[in-house]
C-alpha cells in the first residue's frame, strides 16, 4: 500500500514514462468509475497551456471519466502542435478507459516552450492502466511534482445523509506560487453524489479560502488548476441546492484545501519556514486582503524571515503599498505574540525573545488596523539562499 484512501469508483496510478531526465515518475492517471460530475478553477494568467486548455474546454457539459497529468513539460507556448498533442492524449486515454476523448481532463506542468513527447506519454499510459490501484494514490502524487521535495496528499471521511464519504486530494507547487492560481496543481476526488453546479460552487468558495491566499514568490504561472470529480458512489441524497449535506461538504473540502495549501506554501523552493499573515479589524475584506497579500510577497519581509531579523519596518511598509487605504498611526503589529508596533510606533521589544520566535519553523504577523471588524489571512514562506539556486538554474 502506498497512499491514502481513495473515495469509492477511483483508481490512480503514476508512472516514469522519460519527460524527466532523472528518471522519476512524471505521468499521473486517475480513473473514476462511473463517469464523474466535475468543476474546477483555473490560472488567471492570460497566456495558458493547451493541455490546461482542453480541460477547461472538455469540463463544460461532460462527465469526466480519466484525468491524465504530466510534470517535467508544461505543454505551453509550442503553437497549435500543442493542441493537436493535448488532443491525442486524450485520445488514447479514451481508448483505454472506453469513453470520449471528451470524457479526459489534462494537466502539464514543467519547463515552458518544449514540445510534448507524446510517444512516451502513450507509452507510459499503456504501461500506467493495469497499475490502476485502489491503494497507491502516493505514485499518483508523486508523478505531478515539479521542484516539490515530497508528495501531498490528503483524505477525509464524513457522513452526507446517514451514508459514509471519501474526499481525497493531491496538489503539487512549490515555486510560481501567488493568488489566482500559480504553477501548482490540485486534484480532488469524492464518492460524495453532488451536481456540477453545487461542484463549481464550492469548489470557487473553497479556492479563494485556500489556495487563493498562499504565496511563495509573487508569480502566477500558465498551467495551473484546480479540479474536484464527484462520482456519487456513497449514495448519500445528491446535493442539488445550498443545504445541510452541502455546508457539511463545503466545510471538509475547505479543510482538505487548506491543509493542501499550506503543504505547498512549507514545502516552497528552499523554504525553512510557513509564516502566516494575518490582517484584522480592517474596514472591509478587499483592504485586508491587499495588505496581507501585499506582506507575503515582500522579498524583504521574507528574507527577514529567513535571516531571523524582527524587521517589523518590513512589513508596515509592505502594507503602505498595497494600494490599501489605513492610517498607518493606528496600526499595530505582532510577530508571534511579542508586540514591535503599537500605533505605528516601534517598541522597545524583547529582541531575545523575538529571535525565539522568529526560530521556528512556523511564524504568525499579526497587522491590526483598529478599523473595523474585516480580516484576511494568506499563507507564505521565508525567502532563503536555495530559492536562487533552484530557480537559477530550473531548466538545467
Amino acid at each position: 500500500m502506498s497512499g491514502l484512501m481513495l473515495p469509492k469508483g477511483f483508481k490512480t496510478a503514476g508512472v516514469a514514462c522519460g519527460i524527466k531526465k532523472d528518471g522519476k515518475k512524471d505521468l499521473a492517471l486517475i480513473v473514476s468509475e462511473p463517469a464523474s460530475e466535475a468543476a474546477g478553477v483555473y490560472t488567471k494568467n492570460i497566456v495558458k497551456g493547451h493541455s490546461l486548455k482542453w480541460t477547461m474546454n472538455s469540463i463544460k457539459g461532460n462527465k469526466i471519466k480519466a484525468v491524465v497529468i504530466n510534470s517535467g513539460n508544461a505543454n505551453a507556448c509550442v503553437g497549435a502542435r500543442g493542441d493537436s498533442d493535448a488532443e491525442r492524449i486524450a485520445e488514447i486515454a479514451a481508448e483505454l478507459a472506453g469513453c470520449s476523448k471528451n470524457q479526459v481532463l489534462l494537466g502539464s506542468t514543467g519547463v515552458i516552450g518544449f514540445p510534448l513527447p507524446v510517444e512516451n506519454i502513450e507509452h507510459g499510459l499503456h504501461e500506467a492502466w493495469p497499475q490502476l490501484s485502489t491503494d497507491r494514490s502516493t505514485d499518483a502524487a508523486s508523478a505531478i511534482m515539479t521542484t516539490d521535495t515530497y508528495p501531498k496528499e490528503v483524505s477525509f471521511s464524513f457522513s452526507l445523509s446517514g451514508k459514509n464519504v471519501t474526499l481525497y486530494g493531491m496538489a503539487k507547487g512549490s515555486g510560481m506560487i501567488h493568488p489566482n492560481m500559480a504553477t501548482m496543481i490540485g486534484v480532488f476526488l469524492t464518492d460524495a453524489a453532488i451536481s456540477s453546479e453545487m461542484l463549481q460552487k464550492a469548489i470557487t468558495e473553497t479556492v479563494n479560502r485556500s489556495f487563493n491566499r498562499i504565496s511563495v514568490d509573487g508569480d502566477t504561472s500558465v498551467c495551473d488548476m484546480v479540479i474536484i470529480l464527484a462520482n456519487g458512489e456513497a449514495g448519500n441524497e445528491k446535493i442539488t441546492k445550498v443545504c445541510d449535506d452541502y455546508n457539511t461538504f463545503a466545510d471538509v473540502f475547505g479543510k482538505a484545501a487548506v491543509t493542501l495549501s499550506k503543504m505547498l506554501v512549507k514545502d516552497g523552493e528552499g523554504a525553512t519556514k510557513l509564516i502566516e499573515i494575518h490582517v484584522k479589524n480592517a474596514p472591509d475584506n478587499e483592504t485586508a486582503h491587499k495588505i496581507s497579500s501585499s506582506i507575503a510577497k515582500s522579498p524583504l519581509v521574507k528574507t527577514a524571515m529567513f535571516g531571523q531579523d524582527a524587521n517589523w519596518g518590513r512589513i508596515i511598509t509592505a502594507a503602505g503599498y498595497s494600494g490599501a487605504e489605513f492610517n498607518p498611526d493606528s496600526v499595530d503589529i505582532l510577530i508571534g505574540d511579542l508586540l514591535v508596533c503599537k500605533d505605528g510606533i516601534g517598541l522597545n521589544f524583547d529582541e531575545d525573545k523575538a529571535l525565539e520566535i522568529l526560530k521556528k519553523d512556523e511564524i504568525r504577523i499579526t497587522v491590526d488596523l483598529k478599523m473595523g471588524d474585516a480580516e484576511d489571512t494568506m499563507w507564505t514562506c521565508d525567502f532563503s539562499y536555495d530559492y536562487v539556486k533552484i530557480n537559477g538554474s530550473y531548466r538545467t
